[in-house]
């Protein structure tokens, strides 16, 4: 399938240069190359911030012209004319004064003003309770497109609730280039890569440690930053404070089971599929994931992935489920994957999104 007419874009996301304690960079990488590859023209504002940029793993992506800027000053005197001239301008959800920068974009855009919500249900759940830091309820309704990680009941709740003018998915996708199975000795029963959140943290001590413990003849692994210090971590869980995008397969590929969880306020809306998920599967490791709502939408439970509610339950799973079928399990959730959640899927989503936004919009109103 050819590409439309080549379109320029502008995202001002959280991060693409870094991967440190964030999803957000392997997502914005996948989607910005698949753009790319089909010949629009994508420019990448990143706000400069010392945490990433002491933790740079692709400063310079090949695919896009990735900038940085250092202010909002900066940002509005050097990237104003690119702003109002693109097709469409896109706000990642959680950029650094993420509100003032919507309001930017929505009074220079000229093209379609959307947002990218990677956090729909945090968002909601924050403007519920006092308000996001990166996005008002007075703006979803403002843009014209609202591009959002979840699915399912969430969007009509965007509507009908904030007036969101269109609210569409863009779930997360996995770059082939990276996510294949095949790699390494297998290292670890069973392991999980994930920043830490309070709000996911009874799954990582229920579904991961209570099991080590449980289990001190074999090898655990949990990757990634910011959990606390006063953690008890049994002697025979690996801990990695991070795994660079280049390194996530040889990481995926050297477990038997890898541990999807996902936060409170994405496990209550559901249909808020992670990007770890589709990489794991890309990779061929069998998951073992908690319980939410939607996620049959994405993956047939007991056939594509083994669903968890209990230590007892991911016990028995490392235990007794026969090898054979631990593969064949795998295989047919990177099937799944394969058919529905690469980068080029999303790519031609937001094309015609961006389509049905710009005719909305030539309409006199």
């Amino acid at each position: 399938m050819s590409a439309p007419r080549r379109l320029r874009i502008v995202i001002l996301g959280l991060s693409i240069t870094s991967s440190w304690g964030n999803g957000h960079a392997c997502t914005y990488r996948a989607l910005v190359r698949a753009m790319a590859e089909r010949e629009h023209d994508v420019l990448f504002l990143e706000r400069d911030v010392e945490w990433y940029a002491s933790n740079r793993d692709l400063p310079d992506p090949p695919y896009s012209r990735t900038r940085l800027y250092g202010s909002l000053d900066e940002l509005d005197s050097r990237w104003r004319s690119e702003t109002e001239g693109a097709d469409c301008v896109i706000v990642g959800s959680y950029v650094p004064d993420g509100i003032v920068v919507g309001d930017w974009v929505l009074r220079n855009a000229q093209g379609v003003r959307a947002f990218y919500d990677i956090d729909t249900p945090v968002t909601l759940s924050a403007l519920e309770n006092g308000g996001a830091d990166y996005v008002t309820a007075a703006q979803i309704a403002q843009y014209d497109l609202y591009l959002s990680f979840s699915g399912g009941p969430v969007l009509d709740r965007l509507h009908q609730a904030y007036g969101a003018q269109r609210a569409r998915p863009l779930y997360c996708s996995f770059d082939p280039q990276f996510y294949y199975p095949g790699g390494g000795q297998r290292r670890w029963e069973l392991g999980y890569m994930g920043t830490y959140s309070a709000d996911r943290q009874n799954g990582v001590n229920t579904f991961l440690l209570a099991s080590a413990e449980r289990m001190p003849a074999s090898a655990f692994v949990l990757a990634g930053p910011s959990y606390p210090h006063d953690i008890r971590w049994p002697q025979n869980v690996d801990r990695l404070e991070h795994v660079s995008q280049r390194d996530h397969r040889e990481f995926y590929t050297a477990q038997c089971f890898t541990l999807n969880l996902t936060r409170d306020a994405m496990a209550r809306m559901g249909y808020s599929p992670s990007v770890r998920l589709f990489e794991a599967a890309a990779c061929g490791v069998p998951i073992i994931s908690d319980a939410w709502p939607g996620l049959e939408t994405f993956f047939t439970p007991g056939r594509d992935l083994l669903v968890a509610e209990s230590t007892d339950d991911v016990l028995r799973y490392l235990r007794d489920f026969p090898d054979g079928e631990r593969r064949r399990l795998a295989g047919r959730a990177r099937e799944r994957v394969c058919g529905a959640h690469t980068p080029w899927h999303r790519a031609r989503e937001l094309e015609s999104y961006i389509a049905e936004a710009g005719k909305r919009r030539e309409v006199p109103a």
